[in-house]
């Protein structure tokens, strides 16, 4: 009985041909280069903000449970991506897996979804390095205009709006500050007390509300009322690192080995020094104020399971699922197998490498941050920076020592531009390789997105349209829409791959295996059900979102990539 076409896989020896003939990518990764990539791709600005936020509303010090519970769901998905590395390192990553394995049918949904992953991603990143590089340039007396530091358009509640800024001028004590606002839907209760949500002016760095949007005796107090047209500073920032990508690979692991050696000696810092600044009875007296349940389905709280707080989950498992996304980014190392010495030994070390640095580190600041400030007390804004002023307060501190605590919040904000530039490019690094494993296979046009540069060996024609997709949407779209975006496609790539291990453990069970996943089928099906818990975890929108995307990409599929698939066409002519 012949195999449909849409679920006929593909060699894994031809797989591995094609990788080694023309069009190549240049193996010039060594294991520590690997390393470094997936912790450049890990390893963001969150670290230091988002780690203070979760702790003070969500964990408490449980949060350092809540890494490890994240950390323990993507190791069961990392497993299966070293062994599926290891037998195929070649550009594609997910892609190539699926296709070796579930078919072509399912490789091409796996692989639209990962542009999904990698472009979102990327546009999410860039928006944040734009934010962070703007708060140094505050901090510096310059400001940028605000019709180019943000998204023209924002949404509330599935209601696209056009995003409009406002700023005055205020005296604190003798210098003047320039805050800036901009519009939020705030929920407010009304004589009732029924909850209800209206638009406000709030303000951009603390989020505190000013006034009513429109009330014209709140907007006389306003220097300046603007729409915003581009994110400038996020459109510039994708370009000069597509430029990095363009001009080679060893180039780009180069500059990203400097941005992750600032980051990683930021974060080092603020372990070592805030280390001699804990109270361990910050941690005894109250480890998991929230409990240690808080997982909802669908972001329902009446379907929640443990605690809720204004309406939010809250707890250990809730915790995990909002940090979870903290080490989105370690599955990019499979991307970059084809350009790897040793891809067989050097992939898996970096993929596996990669999370046990991040997870070390991530469970360490939460650990200072934590253990110097009770929960309660931490800054949910800047919670590491606010951490280590405190502790230059406290009675006893020499100068010197209170010298280097106040010279954190520098240090702080360099590695956070810098973490994030890390990501940003690897996270660039990674699309275009997937479409380049596509268009090999006939999915998508073969003369432009598999066209390699002659002469820096980079799939430059695939960097540069993936580049530009990722500045339209960092240009235009805000930051919290783009994260939803990633959330899901990144889950479901995770779940797939580890499908893929059982299957390829079935019907091909005597391939070349340098790396095997431990403990099958145990590892691959917690993974699966891991990976499944925290997507029902997320709001229903999130779920939609996915269906649409993957709607359009299976559009794409039948009109195009069916009819030029290099597979259908290799199948048919044996056929005959």
């Amino acid at each position: 009985m012949a195999t449909n076409p849409l679920f006929a896989t593909k060699n894994l020896r031809d797989i591995l041909a094609e990788a080694e003939g023309h069009g190549r990518l240049k193996r010039v990764l060594g294991p520590l280069g690997l390393i470094a990539l997936g912790v450049g791709a890990i390893i963001g600005a969150g670290i230091f903000v988002s780690t203070g936020k979760a702790a003070a509303e969500t964990a408490g010090p449980a949060l350092m449970l809540s890494f490890v519970v994240a950390g323990m769901t993507c190791v069961f998905a990392a497993l299966c991506y070293a062994e599926f590395a290891g037998m195929a390192p070649v550009a594609g990553s997910a892609y190539t897996y699926a296709y070796c394995s579930l078919g072509e049918l399912f490789a091409w949904i796996i692989g639209w979804d990962l542009v999904l992953e990698y472009a979102v991603g990327s546009a999410t990143v860039a928006n944040g390095w734009s934010s962070y590089f703007q708060v140094i340039l505050k901090k510096a007396g310059f400001l940028i205009p605000m019709t180019l530091t943000a998204a023209p358009v924002t949404f509330d509640d599935g209601v696209v709006r056009v995003n409009y800024f406002a700023e005055r001028t205020v005296m604190v004590g003798e210098r003047e500050k320039t805050i800036r606002y901009t519009h939020k839907l705030v929920e407010v209760k009304d004589g009732a007390g029924k909850a209800q949500r209206v638009l406000k002016w709030v303000d951009t760095e603390d989020r505190k509300v000013y006034g009513d949007a429109g009330d014209p005796e709140v907007e006389k107090q306003f220097s300046v009322i603007s729409r915003s047209y581009v994110n400038l500073p996020a459109v510039v920032i994708v370009l000069i690192i597509t430029v990095f990508l363009i001009v080679g690979i060893s180039e780009s692991a180069s500059f990203n080995a400097v941005m992750v050696f600032i980051k990683l000696f930021a974060v080092l810092f603020v372990i070592l020094v805030g280390a001699f600044f804990v109270n361990p009875e910050n941690w005894t007296n109250n480890f998991a104020p929230f409990g240690y349940g808080g997982f909802s389905f669908f972001g329902i709280t009446q379907l929640t399971i443990g605690q809720t707080v204004e309406g939010r989950p809250v707890g250990m498992l809730a915790g995990a699922a909002i940090i979870f996304f903290s080490y989105i980014g370690f599955d990019a190392v499979s991307t970059q197998a084809e350009e790897a010495k040793n891809p067989g030994r050097d992939v898996p070390i970096g993929i596996i490498g990669s999370l046990i640095v991040c997870t070390i580190l991530y469970i360490g600041v939460v650990a200072v941050l934590t253990g110097m400030v009770p929960y309660s007390q931490i800054d949910t804004g800047a919670g590491v920076s606010s951490a280590f002023r405190s502790a230059a307060g406290v009675d006893g501190v020499s100068d010197a020592v209170k010298s280097i605590l106040i010279s954190s919040e520098a240090i702080i904000a360099i590695a956070g531009v810098a973490g994030i530039t890390s990501v940003l490019l690897v996270m660039m690094l990674s699309g275009p390789r997937v479409l380049l494993a596509m268009a090999r296979d006939g999915l998508i046009p073969k003369g432009f997105f598999a066209s390699v540069h002659p002469k820096f060996q980079t799939p430059w024609l695939s960097t540069i349209a993936v580049s530009v997709f990722v500045m339209v949407l960092a240009g235009v779209l805000p930051i919290d829409a783009l994260l939803e975006l990633t959330n899901m496609g990144t889950l479901f790539a995770f779940a797939v791959v580890c499908a893929a291990v059982l299957v390829m453990r079935r019907i091909n069970p005597e391939a070349h295996r340098p790396f095997r996943c431990p403990m099958v089928p145990v590892i691959p099906v917690l993974g699966i059900l891991s990976c499944l818990m925290l997507m029902l975890s997320l709001p229903v929108g999130n779920w939609l979102r996915l269906i649409v995307w993957l709607g359009l990409g299976l559009l794409i599929y039948f009109l195009y990539g069916r009819h030029h698939s290099e597979l259908r066409k290799a199948n048919q002519s044996a056929a005959n």
